[in-house]
């Protein structure tokens, strides 16, 4: 097997040979194979209640209700269910969906791809507080998924595209990826869904750098204008990898009223633009494959650097794990760090020798037994004809998107690349950012009770797990050499 490394001739082959393998020939076979139906639907899930946001604080109002939206591709053999809702994440709601899919539609966890986008002016699920609103969102979204079936009409077409989006900018000593991709739903003369991304935090409005009101963020004003352009589309956006970047206005992710919206114009007027050019037809069967990624983790602080580190930062002892936004959050892993000392606990090597509570807590094990725990790194990869469809879990930052998808390019192979998938937001950062130890690579610890961080070689092995179940969706063509000889 030669790699893709070897020779520049043997990668011109390559891809040479796939191109006639998946180009439009061999999309229009695949579709005249199948018939695929389409349906989508939308609903709002604002909670009545006042509940704790994401950023800690209870709301003072409402400035734009928040949705979550279905899509739902049916072949005739396989469904597959995309969802996208204006949260931070879903996590109560993830295992309780995925048992329900399974038990009462027959549909496995990775027919179901759960995709947020990553709205901080939302209520945050792992809050216990909010616990039963993660519940409530599980019952709405299961029968969102059953009207969106119950819509499905074909003959259904599925094309894509892409361009650029240059008002974001990057963090970490990394170059920015500006790249917007866009999935169009037709069914004869009427677009379906519109499905885009975009490797950004949204912008929120704040005041004084405060979000205080239940908003849908600069993406969920696209949206609005997305669908005033095209009446009876139902569209929908979620995170591409942008762990690392933020729009290029405001401080961070909080901006003014006026640069929230004029950022979500600016977004939908680019999505218009693309679904106006022309596009690639994809349409085909469906394949769909979840499987766990294993990152590797660092070694411990020795137990010295973490009685010098607790007395450092005064940190309370006898306190067990505090839940967000509890003030002594940040330094549970402290905590955790002398236990695992002190009561002889062997520490994680990989982030499969923990999982992770519904209070986003990294345990060895949950209290309660359930289907489909939370492991560390949930990665989805789908096929819809020639498409890879990827959705990885937590916040990947953009250098890991942009390895995974130049290695797709090389290939030839249409692509949808997006993060934020399933439950709670763990950054999977990249070497340099671990080197810098900054924000990004301490989540794991200051916000996950880790008592270990990350190995620098966490991106790689994040770029390789990937590519590692894309190559397997691909057994008897050029595309299974994919990311061979990866260093």
């Amino acid at each position: 097997m030669f790699g893709i490394h070897d020779h520049h001739y043997v990668s011109l082959l390559i891809a040479t040979l796939l191109i006639a393998q998946f180009g439009q020939h061999a999309t229009a076979q695949e579709a005249a194979e199948v018939t695929l139906k389409a349906g989508a639907a939308k609903t709002v899930i604002t909670p009545n209640e006042p509940l704790t946001l994401v950023m800690g604080i209870m709301p003072t109002g409402k400035e734009h209700d928040i949705y979550a939206r279905a899509l739902v591709l049916d072949d005739g053999k396989k469904k597959l269910a995309i969802i996208t809702y204006d949260l931070n994440c879903l996590d109560v709601a993830t295992p309780i969906l995925r048992k329900r899919c399974r038990d009462e539609l027959g549909m496995d966890a990775s027919q179901l791809i759960l995709l947020a986008t990553h709205n901080h002016a939302a209520p945050i699920q792992i809050v216990p507080g909010n616990f039963e609103y993660g519940r409530k969102l599980a019952d709405q979204i299961f029968d969102l998924i059953q009207e969106a079936i119950s819509n499905a009409r074909g003959p259904a077409r599925v094309s894509v595209g892409s361009g650029p989006g240059y008002f974001v900018q990057a963090y970490g000593n990394a170059p920015t990826d500006y790249d917007i991709q866009l999935m169009k739903v037709t069914a004869g003369d009427e677009v379906v869904a519109m499905l885009f991304n975009h490797p950004t935090h949204p912008l929120q409005i704040s005041l004084l750098n405060k979000i205080d009101k239940i908003d849908t963020g600069h993406p969920g004003y696209a949206i609005d204008e997305i669908e005033k352009a095209m009446p009876g589309t139902v569209a929908m956006y979620a995170d591409a990898c942008g762990g690392n970047q933020f729009p290029d206005r405001g401080i961070i992710l909080s901006g003014t009223r006026q640069q929230v919206h004029e950022l979500g114009h600016e977004l939908a007027q680019r999505v218009l633009e693309i679904s106006q050019d022309e596009m690639q037809d994809v349409t085909g069967p469906i394949q769909s494959k979840l499987e766990i990624v294993s990152l590797p983790l660092a070694e411990p602080l020795s137990r010295e650097e973490a009685q010098k580190l607790a007395q450092e930062q005064n940190v309370p002892l006898n306190i067990g794990y505090v839940p967000y936004p509890h003030e002594h959050r940040k330094s549970n892993w402290i905590r955790a760090l002398i236990k695992h000392y002190d009561e002889n606990i062997p520490f994680p090597k990989q982030t499969t020798d923990r999982v992770c509570t519904d209070d986003a807590f990294l345990v060895r094990e949950l209290e309660t037994p359930r289907d489909f725990p939370c492991k560390y790194e949930e990665v989805i990869v789908s096929r819809i004809g020639p498409m890879v469809f990827i959705a990885m879990q937590g916040e990947v930052c953009a250098p890991i998107g942009m390895r995974i998808k130049d290695q797709l390019r090389r290939f030839d192979l249409p692509m949808m690349v997006f993060a934020y998938m399933g439950e709670h937001n763990l950054y999977i950062p990249t070497r340099e950012l671990v080197r810098l130890d900054a924000y990004q690579s301490q989540v794991i610890r200051i916000q996950y009770a880790s008592p270990v961080g990350w190995a620098p070689e966490v991106e790689d092995e994040m770029v390789k797990g990937v590519l590692k179940i894309v190559r397997s969706m691909y057994p008897n063509s050029p595309a299974k050499n994919i990311g061979v000889g990866l260093r």
